[in-house]
This record gives structure tokens, sequence and C-alpha cells, in this order.
């Protein structure tokens, strides 16, 4: 394809506008720099994922249900490069507490988390991501925070107040914290005992006794150098003689400090340029705080005043003066002030100003001084508006003009972020702007259904989606219905389709309530969110990089479907060619498959589809069959979680505000249990069984560690085997090797001596592979030779029994994916795909449904899989629970186009 041609002939087909110093975009450095975008682009397509979920936070015991979409490039089209989503459900200590895979068909899917109620309660947080996107690195991954409560064996809520201090130049915190029971009433003249930890170190202890109220107060220090993201007060306070509670509450600061920023528009300040300046305040927990102030020049003067108009970030005019300086005092909201610099001011340069807030019209205005004129009146300027590389409008002025407007129709422009770049002749990035479009260009969906209905009633939901231009729009949906009595959540601080694939997912930064800017738009939310734009960053690309061609080569690439594939080596590392690897597996029925090496020692098993928790003996051979290789497996290294651009949105007190959810889910819980439907786990008292046989600490048994005929320790196996058969001869008892092969001298059927099949750390391998297996990495062995025991491994098992071998690496790294415990064979056990889940929706019109406990539901129903047909239509039906009040019915979705839907809607149950 001739690239080239392409991007000039979008540039014409853009450049249609009301201008004043302009001209049409049709040379240098335009030309260059489209192309290099478009390679960039093409090289580096974006992905970007967004999760429905069907309520904002949880109890132990629930079901996080969503449905993801995944789409690619500026469009928002669905995407057709990755074909598997990993979805990870990560606790407060950014540990990854379960980590499934989808296929994703379409750039669709969907899944859910069972939560166990031994899970502990806290601040969790959802991350979705595909394999190409990691790429970009974690900044961009759907990353939501949930808090999950315990609604059903919680006897103590715990709340903390912080205040800050400084003493003798470090930050003091003082926390009180007060303990009530479920109902309120106060934990008082209770011990406890108290641990601090900020990040991974502790700093702090103490203990003391409750007040009348319930209240513990007292005070620590920072002694830490480095900054602090996160904290944690780990209490534990006696309520009685026999309970003794633990509770972990977030430090999310640790100090008072407010961080305030100035950004002026277009990124400089110029001599004699009238410019508009944002601000944006930031509390040391992340969140904006409102500030007013001054600013004055060197001399003392005031010469204009702001206030922030909106979580913290504001924006005023200044018209800078050549050989002046500037300064803002600025009044914090607990009275206290400071003095800041303003932005250096350049004695010659342009200032790239963009007027968005009329609903269809972007005014663009691009001026410079006259020492910027004289120092090069012939110079021209380019101006390029992009999006993930796509440009939408370029544009450069004639020479010799000191100043150009234009005017733009926001309807050229896909609804999103846009980014505005200044460039010099030479093809320099001068100035930049970042400008949302919020067309009206999205879906719109009809919802019918009644205005009320009766508890327990059933209801049918009719939908019909139509495109901007009243067209039927064939796409996929997904619909969560939800108590808002029992679920009640802040419209602002939702995070939706919208807020996500439009907003948060191009910025690096954290965006505070995004939901505000889209809930109820108004003059006021696009004139808030100009002044968010004015603050953020976009950091998809450097410029630099994307002009001088430098762009790295993918460290990740797509993954289409599951993928096994890595590189045999001789043991001083040299490429293996022309090796022959096998793949088996014994689990869900015998798989087998081979390949051969190419010239580089590589190998690799596509087009996979297996399920999750299956295990994997890899096993590689020289052409010559020689043994002695190793085997280095692609990809098994998981992706880390240490980086949390939403931290300000951890909850202090996750409690707060939800009390009816918790009674609910109390309820719905007793509901169970009194029916025997309930599957918690029951806490019973410590049983102490005394037992004189050897303990393990770790084995693949799948009796239990030591359950066994015979134990073998690394200790009992003689020092100094050449070989781990002739070795175990000595010691195993009833068991000899024929050919290399263990058996048993127990017989079986019309064999005398039954073969045994081998099992190492959970994977079945061939039985004449136990010479090859090194002495001193052996950490322990268990003999079956009793059915009793050997039964259990079914088919796998041998006539003669089993014989287990835990590796030195099984038994220390017993969560390891990935285990080469002896040369030439490799133990893997890969994330596989997720057996998805259907969502159970109760039938009230059937006699087997169990009313008493459908009617405790929070979530009433949840389809992911909603497909409207060539006229825009679907519908849903299900019953309502038997509580009264309004329900709340939020459908998302996506059509072919690309076009992004969301609508809520609701209705009374009385």
């Amino acid at each position: 394809m001739n690239y080239r041609k392409l991007i000039i002939g979008l540039l014409l087909a853009a450049s249609v506008f009301t201008l004043a110093g302009f001209i049409v975009a049709d040379n240098y450095p335009i030309q260059k720099i489209a192309l290099q975008l478009n390679k960039w682009k093409l090289k580096n397509p974006v992905e970007k994922v967004y999760l429905q979920l069907d309520k904002p936070y949880y109890a132990t015991g629930d079901d996080i249900w969503f449905k993801a979409y995944v789409t690619i490039g500026s469009q928002h089209q669905l995407t057709n490069l990755s074909g598997v989503l990993n979805v990870e459900l990560i606790d407060d200590k950014d540990s990854v507490k379960q980590h499934i895979k989808l296929p994703l068909i379409n750039g669709l899917t969907w899944g859910d988390f069972a939560l166990p109620d031994t899970l502990a309660e806290g601040n969790y947080r959802i991350r979705a991501y595909t394999n190409w996107m990691r790429n970009a690195g974690t900044e961009y991954f759907f990353d939501q925070h949930i808090s999950i409560v315990n609604a059903v064996d919680n006897k103590v809520n715990a709340k903390v107040a912080y205040t800050f201090a400084t003493q003798n130049g470090q930050q003091k915190v003082n926390a009180i914290i007060n303990y009530t029971n479920p109902e309120g009433l106060a934990y008082s003249t209770k011990e406890v005992k108290y641990n601090i930890d900020l990040g991974p170190k502790q700093i702090a202890r103490g203990k003391g006794i409750t007040d009348d109220k319930g209240n513990i107060a007292f005070s620590f220090i920072n002694t830490l150098k480095e900054p602090v993201s996160w904290g944690r007060i780990i209490t534990n306070i006696q309520i009685d003689k026999s309970n003794l509670v633990t509770k972990i509450l977030p430090v999310k600061a640790t100090s008072g400090n407010v961080d305030v920023q100035f950004f002026p528009e277009g990124g400089n300040l110029v001599t004699g340029v009238t410019s508009k300046i944002a601000f944006k305040a930031v509390g040391a927990d992340g969140l904006g705080t409102d500030i007013k102030g001054s600013v004055t020049d060197d001399s003392g003067n005031i010469v204009t005043s702001f206030s922030s108009q909106h979580l913290g970030m504001g924006e005023f005019i200044l018209n800078p003066q050549a050989n002046k300086t500037y300064k803002a005092h600025i009044i914090y909201a607990d009275g206290s002030d400071n003095t800041i610099a303003l932005p250096q001011v350049l004695d010659k340069g342009y200032v790239l100003a963009i007027d968005s807030k009329d609903s269809s019209k972007i005014n663009i205005k691009i001026t410079s001084n006259t020492q910027t004129h004289e120092s090069d009146p012939n110079d021209t300027l380019s101006l390029i508006a992009q999006c993930d590389g796509q440009v939408y409008y370029a544009a450069k002025s004639n020479p010799g003009v000191p100043s150009f407007v234009a005017t733009l129709d926001k309807n050229r422009f896909s609804s999103g972020i846009v980014q505005f770049t200044l460039f010099s002749s030479k093809g320099e990035p001068l100035d930049e702007r970042l400008v949302f479009i919020q067309n009206n260009d999205q879906l719109k969906l009809d919802i019918k259904a009644e205005k009320t209905y009766a508890p327990g009633q059933k209801v049918k939901i009719q939908l019909n989606a139509t495109n901007a231009d009243a067209k039927p729009a064939v796409g996929s949906f997904s619909a969560s219905v939800t108590d808002e009595t029992k679920v009640p959540q802040d419209e602002n601080f939702a995070s939706t389709i919208l807020t996500n694939l439009l907003l948060t997912s191009d910025l690096r930064g954290y965006v505070e309530q995004p939901n505000y800017y889209f809930n109820n738009v108004s003059e006021k939310t696009r004139a808030d969110m100009d002044v968010l734009m004015l603050t953020q960053g976009y950091h998809r690309f450097e410029w630099k990089k994307v002009l001088n061609d430098d762009l790295p080569e993918a460290t990740y690439q797509p993954e289409k479907t599951l993928r096994i594939s890595g590189h045999v080596t001789t043991l001083s590392g040299k490429p293996v060619p022309n090796g022959k690897v096998t793949l088996l597996s014994t689990a869900h029925g015998t798989f087998f498959a081979d390949t051969v090496t190419d010239e580089n020692g590589r190998f690799a098993f596509n087009n996979m589809a297996f399920p999750d928790s299956i295990k994997f003996v890899i096993q590689a051979r020289t052409g010559k069959n020689r043994r002695n290789v190793k085997i280095e497996l692609d990809d098994v290294v998981p992706q880390g979680a240490d980086h949390d651009k939403n931290a300000a949105d951890v909850q202090v007190n996750i409690y707060d505000g939800l009390s009816n959810y918790v009674q609910s889910s109390k309820d719905l819980f007793n509901q169970q249990l009194k029916y025997g439907l309930a599957k918690h786990t029951i806490v019973l008292k410590e049983v102490v069984i005394k037992d004189t046989r050897i303990k393990l600490k770790n084995s693949s048994n799948l009796n239990g560690p030591g359950n066994a005929d015979q134990v073998i320790t690394s200790d009992q196996i003689p020092a100094g085997c050449p070989q781990l058969n002739s070795c175990l001869e000595a010691v195993m008892h009833g068991v000899i090797f024929r050919n290399g092969v263990p058996c048993s001298t127990r017989p079986s059927g019309l064999l005398a001596y039954p073969p045994m099949t081998v099992n190492l750390d959970g994977i079945f391998i061939p039985s004449d592979e136990l010479e090859s297996i090194n002495v001193n990495d052996i950490a322990s062995i268990e003999v079956l030779r009793d059915q009793s025991f050997y039964s259990i491994y079914g088919s796998n098992a041998g006539p003669g029994g089993v014989i287990v071998i835990t590796s030195k690496s099984g038994e220390d790294h017993t969560n390891e994916i990935y285990r080469q415990p002896i040369p030439g064979i490799v133990t893997y056990s890969p994330i596989g795909y997720y057996k998805i889940r259907e969502f159970y929706s109760p039938q009230y019109d059937d006699p087997k449904t169990n009313q008493a406990i459908a009617d405790q539901r929070s979530t009433i129903y949840w389809n992911p899989n909603i497909i409207t047909d060539k006229s825009g239509n679907a519908s849903f039906e299900y019953f309502n629970a038997g509580s009264k009040g309004t329900y709340r019915v939020i459908i998302e979705g996506i059509d072919i186009d690309g076009n992004l839907a969301r609508q809520v809607y609701r209705y009374k149950v009385e």
C-alpha cells in the first residue's frame, strides 16, 4: 500500500475549515509527521479494555460478574488483534488473588470471580489487559477499585480519622480509630494492639484501651525518607475472652501537604502574549482539594486572582511582561498559605490557545510576540490534531504570519481525547494541547418497561438501539439490574464504558470522579473537562521517537489463542536445532503433541485451548535423542501488580454507606443456611492430631503429604549415587527395578512384578526417566503400593502403584508454574481458559424456586450477552426480588462500528 498517498489524501480531505492565516496542508513537514504517525499506528495499534461489573462493591461469598469490551484504534471498534484477555483480582498489598484467562471472540467475552467467604475484607481492584497491551505499560490497563466487606462473620466496624502535623521536621500522623459492633454500639474499655506499616516496613507498634465511645487515639512519625505510596494500620481488638478481631485500615497519606502545579496552555508563557494558566491542587491522599489565591509580580503588585472551580482545578488569565517574574500566593482550605513561583516566561515563542467550551465548535488561536516574528520572519508553522495515531486535522501557516486563528466543527472528530500539536518548519514540536471532544455521536438506547412493578413480578425490558443518524444499530450489550435501596451509588464516581474508553484509558494520570463529566452534561461540566485536559498529559508516544523513526520492537506479541513456546539449548547454552519436543498431559483425558525446533532451537505449540489448572510435561531431546538439554519457556513471568494509578480511590472506611448492603448480604446467607443451600466455609474448632509418620512440608501426593506406604526424605537417599534408580532399590520396600522401570513386588493379576508409574511434582513422566533425575534435586519420595493410596490417581496409576517424587524446587516454590527438575523435562502449569459460568436468575413461577432466598438478591439480574437485531431491537426478562424500592437497570454496549452506549433506567417496586 502507498501510505504516502493515503495520508496526503486524508489530510486534504480533513483541511476544509474556517481560517485566517492557514493554507491547505500539502507539503513538508506535515507529510512527514503524518507518515510517521501512520507508521506508529500500524506498528502500535492501541487496544483498550473496559469491564462492566454487575455492581460497584461486594461482600465475601459474592460473585463478581463482568462483561469485557476490547477495542482497537481511535474509532473504538471491537478488536480482532487479540484473542485472549487476562482478568485479575488484586488486594491492597498488590498481590494477585485470582487470575483468569478468557477467550475473546470479536473483542467480547464475559466471566466472573467467585469470592470465597474466607477472603479478607478490604480494598481490592480488578485489572484487565491483553498481552499486547503490556507493551504500553500498566498505566493503560483497565484498573478499577472495589470494596469487599464481610457481611457474615463481621463483629467489628472500625473507622479511622487522620489529622497531620510536623514534629522536628518529620511528618506526624494523629489517628483516632472508633470501634463499634455492626449495630453501632461502641466497644468500650477493650484492649487494642496495633502495628503500623508504611510501604513494606513496620515503623511503629503499640497498644491501648478504648474509651466509652469506642475510640482509641495514637500518633506515629513517618520515619521513611522516601515518599509513602501506601500504608496500613493493623489492629487487633479483644472484644471478649474468646474473640480477637483483626481490622486493617489504610493509610493514604502521612501529611496534609497539598501539591499545586501550574500549567500554561500549550506549555509555555511568552512575553507579551496573553495566556491561560490552569492549575491543579492535589492532597497527599491523591484527591483534589480547593484552593484560592492571587498572582503577584516581582514588584509585589497583584495582577490577578484565582480559585479552584472543580476538585482542586481551575484557571486564570495572565499577560506576562518582559523582565518580570510571577508568584502565586496560595491559601489552602485549612487557612494555611504558601507561595509558589509560576513557570518561567520565555522571551520568544508561541502560545497555542484553544476554546472548546462551545458544544459544536473549536476555536483555535496561535499567537507569538514581536521578538519571535523578527527572529524568523518567513517561518511557517504546522498544526496536527490526532488521536491514537489517527490524524483528524492538519494545516500549515502562511510564511511570516505572526498569529492566526481557525474554527473547526467538532463533528469532524470522534468523541474522545484529541491531541493538538504545533510544529516548527523543521518539524520540532513547540506547543501541545489536549481537547476532549464530546459529540452526540454515541448510540441512543430506548428502554421500554412499566414504571411500577410488584415484588416478585416478572419484568420484561424492551431495548431499541439507534446510531447518531437514527438508524437501527446491531450491537452487543450487557445489562445489570440492582436494588438501589441495597446497592446505592453516587453516579459521579462510576466507571462506565464512556468514561473508560473515551477518557481514562488514554491518560496515565488519575481522574477523580470520572462520570461527573458525562453525567448530566452542561456548560459547566464541559468547562471543567477542559481544565482537566489542561492539567493532564498524553503519553502514548514521544514525538521525538516517532519523528526519528525510533520505534522499538514490541516485547509482547498479541495472543490469538493459548500458546506454549520456548527454546531448547544445550546445558552450556547453545541452541539445539532440529530437536524433538513433546507436550503431554493426562488431565481431562490424554493429550499428546510433538514438534521440532528450528535452526535457533525455538519451538511452539500454537492454537491451543485448554482449561485452567492443567499440568503439562514438556520433554526435549536432541536430533540424536540425547537428553542433556535445557528447556526455556516464553512468557512465564506474570505481570507485576505494583503500580496503581487509581490509588486515590482506596476507601479508608469501607463500611461507610453500605449498611443496607451488608444487612441484605447477611440476610441472604442466613436464608441459604436455613435451607441448607449455603456454600460457605464453616470454621471448626482446632483439633490437634498426633502422628508419628514422617511429616513433609509440601508434596503433590493427592492423598496429602506423607500419606503413603513409605516416605523417603532426601537425607535417607544414599550419598554418591551415580543414578537414582540404583540408589532407591536399596531403600524402597517392595520395589524392584526392571530395565530401569520401577515395579512392585506385590503381584497384580497375571503380572508378578507390575510396573509403577512415576509422578514428578504433580506430573506423570515416563517411568524410565528416573535415572535422569539428579539425586541432589529430590526433597522426598512417597511410595504408593496399596490400592487405597494409588486408586485416587485412577487410570494414571500403574498396576503396581505410583511413586510420587517432590523436587526441592517443587517443595520450596509450590506456587511456581514452571519447573525443570531434570535436564530435558519441564513441568508446566500455565493459566488456561476459565470455565465461564452462567448467572442464576430465579424463576418465581417455578415451584422449585426458593423465594425466601431469591428475595434477598442484591444483583437482581445480570445478562452479558444481549444482541440487537437488524432493527436494533432486543429484549430480556427476569423476576423482581421480594423487596420494595427503586430498581436500577444499567445497559452498556457497542455496535459493529465502534459506537458506544450507556443508559440508566429506573423503576419502582412497591
